[in-house]
């Protein structure tokens, strides 16, 4: 699956990776295929990743090992600038909003230009208080994993946003915009239905740009 994962990376050619969580479902040592691979991709403007609740139940120092060890920055309550020249833009990374030990104030500390929020749960919206964001990323909820053919989840992720922000597009409310993805692996069952594996590809075009 990680093979066939790169691949399709690869072919789509991103500017920036950004990694949502939950690399290992129960086991630290399932890290190394994935830290493997992802060292193969490459994006000119780096590669940004949260921990979720599955790594931080697991040895989740060997987890951010081994993924900086791929070129992936890891960013627990905190943010990095893209490099020149999109110095502007700042990815802000939070912990896990109930197994890790979240900080909002922290993890938007001295982001002064775009922000991008990426949180393993939806349930990091509920941690924002006053904080902006320009455009949010989520995970954790896998689409449902096992849905009806209309989406509504059948297996629900825990988290009190998990079903409110289940899958897609979301626009809030005196805020940015929020994507959540159905992510590419299992959770408890290995089997998904009406929920399929996907990544999320954006282009963000500045306001007033030609598209």
């Amino acid at each position: 699956m990680f093979t066939s994962l790169v691949q399709q990376l690869t072919q789509c050619r991103p500017d920036v990776l950004l990694l949502g969580g939950d690399y290992v479902s129960c086991r630290a040592g399932q890290m190394e295929v994935l830290a493997r691979e992802l060292a193969r991709v490459d994006p000119p403007l780096g590669k940004y990743g949260v921990l979720g609740n599955h790594d931080l139940l697991t040895d989740d120092e060997h987890i951010v090992r081994r993924l900086a060890e791929a070129g992936v920055q890891m960013l627990i309550n905190g943010n990095r600038p893209l490099p020149a020249p999109f110095e502007d833009v700042w990815i802000c990374g939070i912990d896990d909003p109930w197994t890790g030990n979240a900080d909002v104030s922290q993890t938007f500390a001295g982001a002064d230009g775009v922000r991008i929020f990426l949180t393993h749960s939806p349930d990091g919206l509920l941690l924002l208080g006053g904080h902006r964001l320009d455009l949010g990323f989520a995970g954790h909820t896998h689409g449902g994993q096992v849905a009806l053919p209309d989406g509504t989840a059948i297996m629900g992720a825990g988290g009190p946003l998990a079903r409110r922000y289940g899958r897609g597009r979301f626009e809030l409310e005196g805020n940015g915009v929020l994507f959540v993805s159905r992510g590419v692996g299992c959770s408890n069952l290995p089997i998904r239905i009406n929920a399929d594996p996907e990544l999320i590809l954006c282009r963000i075009v500045a306001p007033g740009a030609s598209r």
